[in-house]
């Protein structure tokens, strides 16, 4: 049987077009994201996202780089946001979110390009760095869905975000992916400018996993659950082992997480910023492979069994795990 994304059933009950309006009443004093700036963005004032009434589009197409899940054959349905909530100082898409690269759209036209991905083959409509730009998405989604989008919808985020804002999304979106970032909320403010990383984090890991629930795949496709991802960072400085805790005992154990091994540091624009934040000075190489095994070894020990590397922790001995570099 076909498996209908349930933004459909509220928009044949009329109540999208509740959540849209509820949405769009936060756009004239900004409170979409725990920055709450409150700037006028109805009339174009940009908040520290730098986005103002129009969405920004960086770019869009089918993407093979992401979880196998989304992936599938034919691809992930990527739609990239210009603007970010959040300053990462080792940020790889710097152009994108901090310089605000992209091309302002309209919502109609924000709506043909997710019906554009959807007749390219792609399993999902993947909107990464949404945060900012909830209520317009949600009007695109609308304008999609009355002809004829029937792809699930997956919310790309970096964990910063209001659970207000995500109640709003129940019932739209049933695939959610955020970061779960830091373990440290110091770390959080000093590497990416965000106070408050971890309550905000954690109130909306747990709104969304009330929503959706774990992963569910059929056929190898993700229909329906949440994805959690976690950048391994030097010197555990991501605070791997509190985050894998907070996932095993608040959320599920059989979450489906990604460990992430490819930091690398950007360089360019962003050396200027190592002599403002000292913490830098332990991020300008890779991480070594003593400390992603720890970061794997966090998760098994909390039970979690599902992401990616699922069998790492098989392939490396007892030894190079106890030698990792913990904080």
């Amino acid at each position: 049987m076909p498996v209908y994304p349930s933004y459909l059933a509220l928009a044949g009950t009329g109540e999208l077009e509740d959540r849209i309006a509820r949405a769009c009443e936060l756009l004239p004093s900004c409170t979409i994201c725990p920055r709450h700036c409150g700037v006028d963005r109805i009339q174009g004032e940009p908040g520290y996202c730098r986005g103002g009434f129009f969405p920004k589009v960086s770019s869009s197409g089918p993407h093979f780089g992401e979880e196998p899940p989304l992936v599938g054959r034919h691809g992930s349905g990527t739609i990239f946001f210009a603007g970010c909530n959040m300053r990462c100082a080792f940020c790889q898409n710097y152009g994108i979110s901090q310089c605000y690269q992209g091309e302002e759209v309209s919502c109609d036209h924000l709506a043909r390009r997710m019906l554009a991905l959807q007749e390219r083959g792609c399993h999902n409509i993947n909107l990464v760095s949404p945060t900012h730009f909830v209520p317009q998405i949600l009007a695109a989604v609308g304008i999609a869905a009355s002809q004829g989008l029937s792809i699930p919808l997956v919310y790309n985020s970096g964990g910063y975000d209001l659970p207000e804002t995500i109640r709003l999304l129940d019932g739209v979106f049933d695939i959610y992916m955020p970061d779960a970032k830091y373990g440290s909320d110091d770390v959080a403010l000093a590497l990416s400018d965000a106070p408050e990383y971890t309550r905000f984090m954690k109130e909306s890991l747990r709104e969304m996993q009330r929503q959706v629930g774990d992963l569910a795949i059929e056929g190898g496709i993700a229909r329906r659950g949440l994805i959690i991802r976690h950048l391994v960072l030097p010197e555990n400085l991501a605070g791997t082992k509190t985050v894998m805790e907070f996932i095993g005992k608040e959320i599920s154990r059989d979450s489906y997480v990604n460990i992430m091994d490819q930091y690398h540091w950007p360089g360019g624009v962003l050396y200027n910023r190592v002599e403002r934040i000292p913490l830098l000075k332990k991020m300008l190489r890779r991480i070594t492979e003593e400390e992603y095994a720890y970061a794997v070894e966090c998760a098994h020990r909390e039970g979690i069994h599902r992401g990616i590397p699922f069998d790492y922790w098989k392939k490396n001995s007892q030894a190079s795990i106890n030698s990792a570099k913990t904080r």
